[in-house]
């Protein structure tokens, strides 16, 4: 069965990993622990899971535990009885009671203070919960699913985070990677926030040309897919072309990206017609590190240069751009030398 994604663009190995631990953990009801940088796309990610496990008809009833008040947090998710403080004028549910046969997302859990957290870890092992104020008990037939950019294994040895309660929210950790290691999906999200972007403001759909294809690449996205999406956002209202030329692009990006900038304008390298610079993403795909790309890469012009000069080592070298001694130590240090 495919699966619902929920919006989330991309299909890089380290994405495809993500959709394969989804497939398997969607349809169960195992607590899941979302850990991702922020801006990664956490929320997309578990309203996925929602979408394609057996709650999917049931309430999605997300939290944010770092935006709502501290003091205010335990009633926002266990709801308060009338007079529990001075203004609860009348009994109200919480979350918890909202999200009844569905799923509840408690985003930055690690925000949320230890004395909370005991209580979470209550619903966690006996599924039931009382309101603030209040005697009755309530039972509570949700999915829970927690994400957090902190990293909660040093929250636990700080004392900042209960142990406990990781290792009953940590049954099915799922990472999100960054966006500096999906390598191509950066492209594939620039063209589909543009897409939209130039949509809703009624302007003819901008282009990315190569040149700056290249930067979105190299530059290491700090904001995720957040400052991508808000960054397309701004080059759709701002840009004066028909296309998204280096120039457009701010100088924080030309600078994070080795662009060199004279009198206001960047000052782009430029690559022979036909040529494609080697990216990180090549490296990923074909499980190289560095120094075996590069091997490769040499080895692969030592033997055509040979082919080309018909096994002649002086012409091969001419062809290189090497000395004769240099070609022959290579061909050595490979065993390819043939005398």
């Amino acid at each position: 069965m495919e699966l619902n994604l929920c919006g989330i663009v991309g299909k890089s190995p380290a994405l495809n990993e993500v959709y394969r631990i989804l497939g398997k953990v969607a349809p169960t009801d195992s607590t899941v622990l979302v850990t991702g940088e922020s801006g990664t796309g956490k929320e997309l990610l578990v309203r996925a899971l929602h979408a394609n496990s057996r709650r999917h008809g049931k309430p999605f009833v997300p939290v944010n535990c770092g935006a709502i008040p501290r003091e205010l947090l335990e009633s926002e998710l266990f709801g308060h009885e009338k007079g529990a403080f001075t203004s609860a004028i009348r009994s109200r549910p919480g979350r918890f009671e909202l999200a009844d046969g569905g799923t509840i997302f408690l985003d930055e859990i690690g925000e949320m203070e230890v004395s909370l957290q005991v209580k979470i870890l209550r619903v966690l092992q006996e599924k039931e919960f009382e309101r603030v104020g209040g005697t009755k008990t309530f039972k509570a037939d949700v999915r829970i699913v927690a994400a957090t950019n902190r990293d909660l294994e040093e929250e636990v040895k700080a004392g900042r985070f209960r142990e406990d309660l990781f290792y009953r929210l940590n049954v099915i950790p799922l990472h999100l990677p960054p966006l500096r290691e999906r390598g191509e999906d950066v492209l594939l999200l620039a063209e589909h926030f543009l897409t939209r972007f130039c949509r809703q403001k009624q302007r003819k759909k901008l282009v990315i040309p190569i040149s700056s294809k290249e930067l979105f690449l190299r530059y290491p996205w700090p904001g995720n897919v957040r400052e991508l999406e808000n960054f397309m956002e701004r080059l759709s209202i701002l840009c004066e072309h028909d296309e998204i030329r280096p120039e457009d692009l701010p100088r924080k990006i030309l600078e994070t990206t080795g662009v060199p900038v004279t009198g206001g304008q960047p000052v782009m390298e430029t690559a022979p017609p036909g040529f494609v610079w080697p990216r990180i993403v090549h490296l990923r795909e074909n499980g190289l590190g560095l120094k075996d790309f590069l091997d490769q890469m040499e080895e692969r012009l030592l033997l055509e240069a040979l082919e080309e000069a018909g096994g002649v080592k002086n012409q091969a070298a001419e062809i290189l751009g090497i000395k004769r001694t240099t070609l022959i130590e290579k061909l050595k240090k490979r065993n390819l030398a043939g005398e």
